[in-house]
């Protein structure tokens, strides 16, 4: 009985946060390890319609840097990367483009297909369909100097690495109608019909930025932001963000992800969030609990 209970009380607990964010959106990157393991892969579709069936619409983006790395070593061909951007020729592109608008966009589709019930389904894009996502070639000097990685950029050439341009929302809106769940693979075009590999956390963002969400999530293999002391930091603003990241406390790979989350939450997202995603329901976790877990981002804290 007393298990019993503990459940109600932890529905209770969350039925305010279920009346709060009723309606909104909510975009979330999914990665890391959440996308490798069986039983994180299964409760992170189950936290994504249990999002769906209370009123909340979840629009997912997905990576797949070691998938794509998987299929170019099979084919024979080499993965290069400058400053964490895997350089990507045409023959590269091709399979980006295979590999990520097809294997595991749809992989991830039928993930949350498999549990899904009723009027809801999810259904898989590109930035291509719909023209959802317009893209340009990536000023690598200008991308690598917000990073503070200084480099000759003169002498590089990423090739079909690209940056949003413009989202169009209108198909997310059709979607978001028809009770479908979007998966976006993080391709974008150009007006020459050029296609480019982006960012999948600066697609999520760019997302979020267009729909006005009321969140962005980002999984990772992270416990959240950490302090000087190496404790996670549960809710942090942008000016703090930007001093840690002039001290050198926030660094490498995490500068792009707070990047993203920074310009998200000044296209007028709400708040932005790191999740751990190696803990099984982490997106509900966060959102439908008072202490949370992970990090939480915002432009000023009240």
């Amino acid at each position: 009985m007393e298990r019993l209970v503990e459940k109600a009380e932890t529905l209770m607990e969350a039925l305010p946060f279920i009346t709060k964010f009723r309606g909104k959106t909510f975009v979330i990157k999914y990665g890391g390890n959440a996308m490798a393991k069986a039983d994180l892969k299964a409760a992170f579709a189950q936290d994504i319609l249990m999002l769906k069936y209370i009123g909340i619409n979840p629009v997912i983006v997905h990576g797949g840097g070691p998938q794509i790395g998987e299929v170019l070593k099979r084919m024979g061909l080499e993965s290069k990367f400058v400053g964490g951007l895997r350089v990507t020729d045409r023959e590269t592109m091709e399979v980006v483009e295979m590999v990520l608008g097809g294997l595991v966009n749809k992989n991830i589709v039928m993930l949350i297909n498999r549990y899904a019930g009723g009027h809801i389904r999810a259904v898989g894009l590109t930035g291509k369909d719909g023209g959802l996502i317009r893209a340009k070639k990536l000023d690598a000097e200008e991308y690598f100097r917000q990073m503070g990685d200084f480099r000759p950029t003169e002498l590089i050439d990423l090739g079909h690495v690209g940056e949003v341009d413009f989202v169009d929302v209108q198909i997310l809106k059709h979607l978001e109608e028809d009770n479908y769940i979007p998966v976006i693979a993080p391709i974008g075009f150009d007006a020459q019909g050029n296609a480019y590999n982006i960012n999948a956390d600066f697609v999520a963002a760019a997302i979020a930025g267009a729909l006005k969400a009321e969140k962005v999530i980002f999984l990772t293999d992270i416990e959240g932001l950490k302090d000087e002391n190496g404790q996670t930091i549960s809710s942090i603003n942008i000016a703090k963000i930007n001093q840690m990241i002039e001290e050198g406390t926030i660094k490498d790979g995490m500068i792009p992800k707070v990047k993203a989350c920074i310009n998200a939450l000044q296209q007028g997202v709400k708040k932005a969030h790191i999740l751990d995603g190696r803990i099984p329901h982490c997106v509900l976790l966060e959102i439908f609990t008072s202490e949370g877990i992970g990090t939480e981002i915002v432009v000023e804290i009240s």
